[in-house]
């Protein structure tokens, strides 16, 4: 499964989620997933499993984008940690159990369940809408019940949890600095947790030959974090030369490509 040119498509795709990670803010779910599972398919991967295989690897890969994101954010000052620790308890626990759920989903429906979220995304991305700053987060059971939430779509579609994390905070009266930084910080136990589900799901379809550790391709993991952490600070540099507004735009209508491209992959 692993030859030169698996290799260099890992580290292309790596250099290219740093990247767009670091000029537009966003997490590399959206991008791996799609890429991972066309990947995949081209190396001979089962269609029953390339999906659960391209949503693990993704998840397993987001642990260190995750952890670069929330040291950075820690460091200004942008992480309202009391947040974070009254919403990983519900985040863990909603990500790790959806992970069973996504184990039992046919690879067709866990990719259209993708795309149909991404298509989401992509359009609020477009539009550029922001959340109404209304209400104040209520207490404990709030933040559990909506971290679970949180955690449950995140790891049916790979994500550090961002799109949804952000426009919460932001809607309960939090500063976008704040939720944004609070939103990076909550991404690493989703993607630990994301993570840990994946492996243990498919821990019967481990292989030492073909790199594989449940649904974690070993390989992808260690190219893309490395090789995303290297770009990713050239685009916090671009972030401040170049017209972001219009490249989420631009960035929006390619998570919809790139998820019709995975849909007819698996069809």
């Amino acid at each position: 499964m692993l030859d030169i040119e698996m290799v260099l498509s890992l580290l292309l795709l790596g250099s290219f989620v740093g990247v767009v990670a670091g000029l537009l803010g966003v997490g590399g779910g959206g991008i791996m997933v799609p890429v991972l599972t066309t990947l995949f398919v081209s190396q001979g991967v089962p269609t029953e499993q390339v999906v659960h295989l391209a949503l693990g690897t993704s998840m397993a890969a987001i642990i260190f984008t995750s952890f670069s994101s929330m040291k950075s954010h820690h460091a200004r000052g942008s992480v309202a940690w009391d947040i974070v620790k009254g919403i990983t308890a519900g985040v863990i626990i909603g990500t790790f159990f959806a992970t069973f759920i996504a184990s039992q989903i046919n690879s067709l429906y866990l990719a259209l369940f993708f795309s149909c979220f991404m298509a989401f995304v992509s359009v609020q991305m477009f539009i550029s809408k922001k959340p109404q700053a209304n209400k104040q987060i209520s207490g404990k059971k709030e933040v559990f019940f909506v971290g679970s939430g949180i955690g449950a779509v995140s790891a049916l579609v790979s994500i550090g949890g961002g799109s949804l994390t952000v426009p919460y905070l932001v809607s309960r009266n939090i500063d976008i600095k704040k939720a944004v930084g609070t939103s990076a910080a909550i991404g690493l136990p989703i993607s630990i947790a994301g993570s840990v589900g994946y492996l243990v799901n498919g821990w019967s379809s481990s292989s030492v030959d073909n790199y594989t550790l449940g649904f974690i391709y070993l390989p992808a993991v260690f190219l893309i974090a490395v090789s995303s952490y290297l770009t990713a600070p050239y685009g916090a540099k671009l972030a401040h030369r170049l017209p972001v507004q219009t490249l989420k735009k631009i960035f929006s209508l390619l998570l919809i490509t790139l998820s019709i491209k995975m849909l007819s992959t698996i069809i």
